[in-house]
């Protein structure tokens, strides 16, 4: 068994030494318009247009795949988006923009001998965004260097994560937006100079994910000098804006992507001052129709955090029909969780110490069966088999003839896990097609238009002193 994350046996997948593409250069799907300053909203507004949509495909060398602009993308989460997800996510939807868990610069320097474990990903998984974090050029620097012959569609850098662990002892993620002993533009420089550094040691595009504002530096036009600062002093055309600001004064990450407001009109402000760049929104949107919504505003592309992996089934499978036009796959749930299984049977144990586990390999499908009948007895039956994960030895004695025990220890194989729960979840359920797109919010852009912040001068002056 080959020792690879993403290693992969369905029939459709590609072999492991087609999987490590070595500097293959492919255009991101902002190729498609990212020079067009002039019809920037007239074209969005196509983009929203299913019909247009259907013949609309980003181009790459070498005739290798060819994909569809990221008018949907599923977010980076640390712990979530995971080989694992991804394989089940892709198997979904061919055309969302997936994205790695954030990887520190220093993970992927330090580890070296075993960089396939962090980096490697079937072809399937395409398009595919590595997102990486820290604060150190030298570290960034190898670390993309290392990264670029894994053949990624793009790098992001990450200056949103509001965690203690990432902005707090680390230093980065939402940190690199602001350094308290400096005002906000010169960080701009640091971010600047780091995306220089990023896009010198890859061949693809880059791009940065990062929130509106971080304490009391929220205002619009601090926005914006991060923005300019950045976009004047390194190639990047391209800004994941999370519509929120971030707290770190003991607020969990949890609470900021809650109680911090949303201010969608800083979003649209930044399209309308910074024509010659490409903004995805992210924040609060939690369904297909709600991405409709905003792209019919307007945006260049729309990034899905939580909905996407909390109600996996509901939400990716209208990504491809009702965001790109595309034909339907006809998939039922019961045919995804057949493709799963081949490769989860696949990679089981393969990265040592008995990793992946099953449980690490059913986790990403907690969200499948969201609010349909006998998912709550679905994943009580999984729950049950995990509790094999903590126990001891004296434990296991002392449980060995209770049913849970006697029933988890049959659970050799992800085949055989899915033989005995999914009894649960009734036929009806896993022989469905994708039900009727589910309806959002009707007021999350109103007026949002009206609410536009007084449009943005640059200082120049600073750029004249930092470039």
């Amino acid at each position: 068994m080959v020792k690879f994350s993403g290693y992969s046996l369905i029939s459709s997948f590609t072999p492991f030494h087609s999987v490590i593409l070595k500097k293959q250069r492919r255009f991101s799907a902002l190729d498609l318009y990212i020079n067009n300053s002039t019809k920037s909203r007239r074209t969005l507004s196509v983009f929203a247009n299913k019909h247009q949509l259907r013949n609309i495909k980003t181009h790459t060398e070498m005739g290798v795949e060819q994909y569809r602009p990221p008018l949907f993308s599923v977010a980076p989460m640390m712990d979530w988006t995971d080989n694992h997800y991804r394989t089940v996510a892709r198997i979904i939807s061919k055309h969302a923009w997936l994205y790695t868990e954030m990887l520190a610069a220093e993970t992927i320097v330090h580890q070296q001998g075993d960089l396939d474990r962090f980096l490697a990903f079937s072809p399937e998984q395409h398009p595919i965004v590595l997102q990486i974090g820290g604060n150190n050029l030298d570290n960034i620097a190898k670390a993309t260097r290392l990264a670029n012959s894994y053949g990624y569609d793009e790098i992001n850098l990450n200056c949103g994560c509001p965690s203690p662990k990432v902005a707090g002892h680390g230093c980065f993620g939402v940190r690199l937006m602001l350094d308290p002993k400096i005002v906000w533009y010169l960080q701009g420089k640091f971010v600047g100079e780091a995306m220089s550094v990023i896009a010198a040691n890859t061949d693809v595009p880059v791009s940065v994910k990062c929130r509106i504002g971080l304490d009391d530096h929220d205002s619009y036009n601090e926005l914006c000098d991060f923005i300019y600062k950045v976009s004047s002093l390194s190639p990047t055309k391209h800004f994941i804006i999370h519509s929120r600001k971030a707290l770190l004064n003991g607020m969990s990450p949890a609470d900021n992507r809650r109680i911090p407001p949303l201010k969608y009109e800083y979003y649209y402000a930044l399209l309308r001052d910074f024509p010659d760049l490409r903004f995805t929104i992210n924040g609060g949107i939690n369904c297909v129709d709600e991405v409709n919504a905003a792209l019919r505003e307007g945006a260049h592309g729309v990034m899905v955090g939580r909905a996407a992996y909390n109600n996996l089934w509901n939400t990716l499978a209208h990504v491809d029909t009702a965001i790109y036009g595309a034909p339907s796959s006809g998939l039922t749930r019961r045919q995804v969780l057949e493709q799963y299984q081949v490769y989860g049977d696949a990679v089981l144990g393969t990265y040592g110490n008995s990793r992946p586990n099953i449980r690490d390999l059913i986790k990403p499908l907690f969200g499948f069966f969201y609010s349909e009948p006998g998912n709550n007895l679905w994943k009580r039956k999984a729950d049950a088999a995990f509790q094999m994960k903590n126990i001891t030895h004296k434990t296991l004695i002392t449980r060995l003839l209770t049913e849970v025990v006697k029933t988890t220890l049959t659970f050799q194989t992800v085949k055989s896990f899915f033989e005995e729960t999914l009894v649960a979840i009734p036929d009806a359920v896993l022989d469905s097609h994708a039900a009727e797109l589910p309806s959002g919010r009707k007021d999350l852009f109103a007026n949002v238009r009206g609410l536009l912040p007084p449009p943005y001068e640059t200082r120049e002056e600073e750029v004249v002193v930092y470039a």
